[in-house]
């Protein structure tokens, strides 16, 4: 494989991680954080912009969150080793779209945790959640395993989850079994179902989506969603500079009593993104213009 095309990732120490990255018609912020109950940050969190620009020009710029389960040294190696196969695989791969591109690096990603876990007693068990979200000019694809959420911020629209939670309090909720604030306060709020390395096979979602001038997508772990409601996030995202919203949302966190570590990646679209052909081989989310989501999924042959 060649190297990774790796703008920033973290942290590096099982702490608090902070930092910035401009690129030409895109931003992005990363803020991440232990939290008030955890000892280590088992989050990780990555920005990828390739220093070949052909490189960028055919499978765009990656940004990326990891919540890691299995204990304290089990969750933060999983979430490191996850993202750090995953971005080796995408942009080192052999397929042409960037649906299979994600899909292959998730699937990558889940067979070397799944690895290490099988042939180390100290990682048994050990599992992470993946929300990778590819920027490739005015189309943007998302990757999804787990209970980690990707937003999106759209003038007109409002906040917008686009992922699914794969866990078990979401299949109720969806099912209409328990209300959305029923879910919130559930005592088995944080069980998932589908994630990272934990069985020798994972499913990820893939999404599809148009993107525009001033659209702000928000990749954040459980540790944010699951204390501050949505409400307060997009009030937040409001914020002019991302760094100012990446701060208040963690901030509101903190405020909250952040039981689990919080992470938050902004991605901010600052101006017109140059047009890209979509790719097939994700589901297509259609975001129409009266500020009503419309999430009409179809599958692309």
């Amino acid at each position: 494989m060649g190297a990774i095309p790796l703008t920033s990732s973290g942290p590096a120490d099982g702490g608090n991680y902070e930092t910035h990255w401009k690129g030409k018609y895109l931003e992005a912020h990363i803020l991440t954080d232990v939290g008030r109950k955890r000892q280590r940050n088992e989050d990780s969190c990555a920005m990828c912009s390739p220093e070949d620009s052909s490189l960028a020009q055919r499978f765009g710029f990656l940004f990326a969150v990891a919540d890691g389960m299995g204990g304290v040294h089990g969750g933060e190696f999983a979430s490191q080793l996850a993202l750090k196969t995953l971005i080796e695989k995408y942009y080192n791969g052999d397929e042409s779209s960037i649906p299979a591109r994600l899909e292959s690096a998730i699937s990558e990603g889940n067979s070397r945790v799944y690895e290490e876990a099988e042939n180390n007693p100290d990682y048994r068990g050990m599992g992470t959640t993946a929300s990778v979200l590819v920027i490739h000019g005015s189309h943007a694809y998302i990757g999804q395993v787990g209970d980690s959420r990707i937003y999106l911020k759209r003038k007109g629209l409002g906040l917008v989850q686009v992922t699914q939670d794969h866990s078990l309090v979401a299949e109720q909720v969806r099912s209409g079994l328990i209300s959305e604030e029923e879910a919130r306060h559930h005592s088995m709020k944080n069980l998932i179902t589908r994630a990272v390395g934990t069985k020798d096979s994972v499913k990820s979602d893939l999404f599809m989506l148009e993107v525009q001038a001033g659209d702000t997508f928000l990749i954040c772990s459980d540790g944010l969603s699951g204390v501050v409601d949505d409400e307060k996030i997009e009030s937040a995202l409001d914020q002019e500079a991302l760094q100012g919203a990446a701060r208040v949302l963690v901030g509101k966190a903190l405020e909250g009593g952040a039981p689990d570590n919080v992470t938050v990646v902004g991605v901010r679209v600052a101006t017109d993104p140059p047009p890209t052909e979509a790719h097939e081989g994700a589901s297509r989310v259609r975001l129409n213009s009266m500020g009503f989501l419309g999430r009409l999924f179809s599958r692309f042959s």
